[in-house]
């Protein structure tokens, strides 16, 4: 072989690996493309409890380790409403024992800004002055029963009510609090001075008589 023929073939060989290159790199940005597209067709949709407090709840142990929960909120969006357990909004409150301090996070689905974005967002942490009657930390192995579940017992428990009583705002409330030994959910059609309030057991799932 020729000097001739072996630059011709070299010059050949590198034509090809920047071609394969091109053509890899092309199909990585097509394919990236084509999930962002899907992504955004695909209409948000609100989430149950555990789904939002998982995504929250990583970040979180990352701040501290020895990390529980406080309590865990639902809330309505533009456009997005609380309903059969599922929120577009969540807010978790999580606390430290040894730093004595408590980070809140949100999960949205939606940006509603400039509150709230979508995804998770921390806020910052702030002291905490320790447990107490009416406001006691918990551990995530107590957090048994999902909003759905807790809706699914408290709508049976207000099933009277809600048959005079239609599309009044729900909302979802986890705590521990009182004399209660496991966490409770508060599940509230409408509002406190106007409305139904049921409490579910958070690790047994029952109506709580209160």
């Amino acid at each position: 072989m020729t000097k001739r023929h072996v630059h011709a073939a070299i010059v050949f060989g590198a034509v090809l690996v920047l071609a394969g290159c091109s053509s890899t790199t092309t199909s990585a940005t097509d394919a990236k493309t084509d999930t962002d597209k899907k992504e955004a067709a695909t209409p948000a949709e609100p989430v149950l409890a555990k789904t939002a407090f998982w995504e929250m709840y990583s970040p979180a142990r990352q701040w501290a380790k020895d990390v529980e929960v406080l309590t865990l909120t639902s809330d309505s969006l533009p456009g997005f409403k609380v309903e059969n357990g599922k929120a577009p909004l969540w807010t978790a409150v999580f606390v430290s024992p040894s730093l004595m301090r408590t980070r809140t996070y949100t999960y949205a689905i939606a940006d509603n800004l400039p509150a709230v974005h979508k995804g998770v967002d921390s806020h910052p942490d702030a002291p905490w002055s320790g447990a107490t009657s009416k406001s006691k930390p918990f551990a995530t192995l107590e957090f048994q029963v999902n909003s759905d579940g807790a809706f699914d017992a408290a709508h049976d428990k207000a099933a009277d009510y809600l048959k005079t009583h239609k599309d009044l705002p729900l909302s979802f409330y986890l705590a521990s609090a009182g004399n209660s030994p496991n966490p409770t959910w508060y599940v509230m059609w409408g509002t406190q001075k106007s409305g139904y309030l049921a409490y579910v057991d958070a690790v047994t799932g029952k109506v709580l008589n209160k």
